[in-house]
């Protein structure tokens, strides 16, 4: 700066030198004692925390600095030495990171730990977790997408699960994990799906144990984010946990006041959804319907109608509690081609989308409503309760076999299944200080109680002739658990203990068998520990060690009738692994063992019991996520299962029916121009249909979906979506087995398989109107 002293006098301009010269002198000398200090804190799973202390000593001096709402901060510290970082809030784990001299102090990435997560407000998800227990998903890839079908909400998730269609789009996904066959959700292991705390799998359901139909009334628009539990490491979940937990959850209101979006495309197909949000100030609400028909690309047209109500009302009572009710309606009705002979499509005698048997498909009505409440205490514990109510009536047509057991009438059959289900859940989590570290205490209970009229019956033309089961069973599944949470060395070290205790009632009134009524209890413990150590925060490495027991129930009619089996099987999970996580790029790799006791499965389309005997599977997964730009990430993931048999047997038998090899890749465009987006591709390798012969196999899949919305104007988007992008030929669900085409035909051992949609297109626009501040 230049100052003019001329035609001053001598005096003042004396003063007025020395005055700018000691001014510029301390401002150069506060420059030469300060250091600025800034970055961003949040957590692992990209979750940005906001309202966090940051406090900031070097020298003996100690400044603070608070996050902002994208967790940004700025502080100061002293000219000399090494520099201490600490992060500190409510619910937050302990943090302390050392900066030698000569480091980089702009930019700093901290990474921090929840003990509880937010009780009022939900932290913003901005990129998938690599913990090795635990992925996320969040609602960007649902709100932006369209679905048509609930196996494409299954292929966001990722994760190493191979789900695939059984019906063409009217029966629950079939669902493979970890080198073991889910059938449709319960048997193998299981695997564990909640909307909103609570279960979709069905257990003694009429058509198979775990059934996951329940899915059908979810609509992707309401999903707010996915956690996947990658094992049964949380003391929280039981029954079905074995291979994991899938738990969804919705939204408590919507953006705006009102949103409407239209789409149709390929094979008849048109889609609507209808959402009003009012704005009620803290109070969050929501009225949303969901439509969808198609006929699908099958030459005995799909004709599937689905239609779903969603509501939800959250009021809060207080600053730190809240009291919410949920309600939800689904109903799909749908006409099925089956699973298909494929040597008659090989032999150009039947079209890869033909039929043999028209009269498959079914009928499904469910309804639940829920009430949830929640509060934070003073001292920071929150308090969870919930219970539901829940109806379904279930009845589906089926023929595997064709002609194999009756030439005259056809093995068609009816699978019965009208139940209701009650249950209630509690829960404490209680954060304190233990031994100069963060520790976590959570303890609760489950009961899940359902009364159930359950039958099979042979049908032809969807007219039932004989009843071959009826029975009114009533399952009842108590539970407590606790689980303990301690951080050590500043949260370098983590360590996590749990144990869990079920206890189930089954209750059979066989009407047509009365000697296979009775009443079995069974009751197993499931203990859980998880160890994770950060070496230093200047290498964000983390090592895991994880280890858990899962349970899976068994239908209560093969409990009832056959007690030499287990009522319930267990699977012991071992999982070690390493997640590296920069600020544009995250690697995960681990490895896993799974041990799975003897299961005893009741075969619902045929009334037999089937016994299996101990098994093991051994394997690998990695996974990586990239920023690219700031418009644009990449990610994908590969679980190999290397090995995958029964224990105990000479020559060696191998589990078979499900595949070793899962992957998947994908790009996404963000807001981009108004454009997002994403490419995605997903492959399953071939694998083994037969436990003893190698060569008979299913075929494996390689298909890339791509999608896109473009932002019109500020209420407006055009959304495009193509499955099959490249209209690869594949097949999905496939099994291996007997059957009889037509009457006087010799039975063949065959594989039978549901083809898998070829390219198709879906547009559609989406208004939202009347934006909430």
């Amino acid at each position: 700066m230049h100052i003019d002293f001329a035609g001053l006098p001598r005096a003042i301009a004396i003063a007025l030198v020395a005055l700018s010269f000691s001014s510029g002198y301390s401002i150069a000398a506060r420059a030469q004692t300060e250091r600025i200090v800034s970055g961003h804190v949040e957590t692992a799973n990209g979750e940005v925390v906001n309202g966090a202390t940051v406090r900031v000593t070097a020298g003996g001096q100690t400044s603070e600095a608070t996050t902002d709402s994208d967790g940004g901060f700025s502080s100061t510290a002293g000219a000399d030495g090494e520099i201490t970082i600490e992060v500190s809030g409510a619910d937050l784990a302990g943090f302390k990171r050392t900066l030698r001299p000569g480091e980089p102090l702009g930019d700093l990435r901290l990474v921090v730990a929840y003990l509880v997560p937010p009780v009022q407000e939900s932290v913003t998800i901005v990129d998938t977790t690599l913990d090795p227990g635990i992925d996320r998903r969040n609602e960007r890839v649902y709100r932006d997408t369209l679905f048509s079908r609930d196996d494409q909400i299954f292929h966001t998730l990722d994760a190493g699960i191979n789900a695939g269609q059984h019906e063409g789009g009217g029966k629950s996904l079939e669902i493979r994990r970890y080198g073991f066959n889910l059938d449709h959700g319960g048997v193998g292991g299981g695997l564990k799906v909640l909307v909103d705390n609570f279960q979709q799998n069905q257990g003694t359901q009429g058509h198979g144990q775990g059934y996951l139909g329940q899915l059908k009334s979810l609509t992707p628009e309401l999903v707010e984010d996915v956690d996947i539990l990658n094992g049964p490491f949380s003391a929280q979940y039981g029954d079905f946990s074995g291979l994991g937990v899938v738990h969804i959850r919705q939204r408590e209101s919507l953006p705006d006041v009102l949103t409407v979006r239209l789409a149709g495309g390929t094979f008849n197909t048109f889609r609507s959804f209808i959402a009003y949000s009012p704005d009620l100030g803290r109070s969050k609400a929501f009225i949303a319907y969901e439509g969808s028909r198609t006929d699908g690309p099958f030459l005995n047209p799909l004709d599937y109608k689905r239609d779903n109500v969603t509501g939800n009302l959250t009021i809060p009572l207080g600053e730190k509690q809240a009291l919410s009710f949920r309600l939800n309606y689904g109903r799909n009705d749908y006409t099925s081609s089956g699973q298909i002979p494929l040597d008659e499509v090989a032999a150009n005698r039947l079209d890869r989308f033909g039929f043999i048997d028209p009269t498959n498909g079914g009928l499904v009505d469910t309804f639940v409503f829920s009430a949830a409440y929640r509060r934070e205490l003073e001292s920071g514990a929150v308090v969870k309760a919930d219970g539901f109510i829940g109806r379904s009536l279930f009845d589906i047509y089926s023929n595997f076999t064709f002609f194999l057991k009756d030439q005259v009438n056809g093995d068609g059959i009816q699978q019965h299944d009208s139940r209701l289900q009650e249950g209630a859940n509690v829960q404490v989590v209680v954060p304190y200080d233990l031994f100069g570290g963060k520790a976590l205490l959570t303890g609760g209970g489950n009961f899940h109680d359902n009364q159930i009229n359950v039958g099979l019956y042979s049908a032809r033309n969807r007219d039932p002739f004989a009843t071959v089961t009826s029975a009114r069973a009533h399952v009842t599944n108590g539970a407590g658990y606790v689980q303990q949470a301690l951080n050590f060395f500043d949260g370098h070290l983590h360590v996590e203990g749990g144990l869990r205790f079920d206890v189930f009632r089954f209750d059979v009134d066989d009407k047509v068998d009365p000697a296979s009524s009775g009443t079995e209890t069974s009751s197993r413990f499931q203990p859980k520990a998880s160890i994770a150590w950060t070496p230093t925060h200047r290498v964000p490495v983390t090592i895991y060690g994880n280890y858990g027991r899962g349970i899976s129930s068994q239908d209560a009619r093969g409990v009832v009738s056959d007690t030499s089996g287990p009522p319930i099987a267990t699977t012991d999970f071992y999982q070690i692994g390493q997640s590296t996580s920069f600020r544009n790029f995250s690697l995960a790799t681990t490895m896993f063992l799974i041990d799975r006791s003897n299961e005893q499965v009741y075969i619902a389309d045929d009334a037999s019991i089937e016994f299996a005997g101990p098994s093991r599977s051994y394997g690998w997964e990695a996974k990586f996520s990239a920023r690219l730009n700031r418009y644009l990430t990449a990610n994908g993931g590969l679980t190999q299962v290397t090995n995958a048999f029964f224990r105990g047997t000479d020559p060696i038998q191998y589990v078979d029916s499900a595949p070793h090899s899962v992957a998947n890749a994908g790009l996404t465009l963000s807001d981009w121009h108004g454009f997002s987006g994403s490419l995605r591709y997903r492959h399953t390798g071939n694998y083994r249909l037969d436990g003893e012969d190698a060569t008979i196999r299913a075929a494996g899949l390689d298909v890339v979906d791509l999608s896109f919305t473009k932002r019109l104007t500020g209420n407006v988007d055009l959304n495009l979506s193509v499955d099959n992008l490249t209209n690869k030929r594949y097949f999905e669900t496939q099994n291996y087995f007997e059957s009889r085409l037509r009457p006087g035909d010799p039975v063949v051992s065959r594989i039978h398989a549901t083809p898998g949609y070829p390219f198709t297109i879906t547009a559609g626009v989406t208004i939202r109107l009347f934006g909430k501040n």
